[in-house]
């Protein structure tokens, strides 16, 4: 059996655009990507810290080095710039796995630098 478990975390991200029209997604500084492990296209889940919304959307790479953290088409209503939010990247591992597993966390300053990194043991 495959379960679903976190993978990746990009906590406290803040959305530096939203550009309603364009035809969907977040756009991710390429490093910040790198760093998480999570790949261009790949769906994701979004929490606003600032109003609750929980969205899933997938991710586009932005510039490499710009602190970009972008919100498109109508993922662009659910924050506002300035918001703070929390990107979740989930994957399906096996029983046999999960002892093991050790989801990658990456705490972002206001500028959307990373702070902190570190990989909690799920069991």
């Amino acid at each position: 059996m495959l379960r679903s478990f976190l993978r990746a975390k990009l906590h406290m991200a803040k959305v530096t655009e939203a550009n309603l029209f364009y035809e969907g997604s977040i756009s991710i500084d390429s490093e910040l990507l790198e760093l998480a492990g999570i790949s261009p296209y790949e769906r994701v889940w979004i929490s606003n810290m600032n109003n609750g919304e929980r969205f899933d959307t997938y991710v586009i790479p932005a510039q490499k080095g710009s602190r970009i953290i972008g919100l498109n088409g109508p993922a662009a209503k659910k924050a506002s710039i300035g918001d703070r939010i929390v990107i979740f990247s989930y994957g399906y591992i096996k029983e046999e796995e999960i002892q093991k597993h050790e989801p990658k966390i990456i705490i972002l300053d206001e500028y959307n630098n990373p702070i902190k990194i570190y990989s909690p043991k799920v069991a």
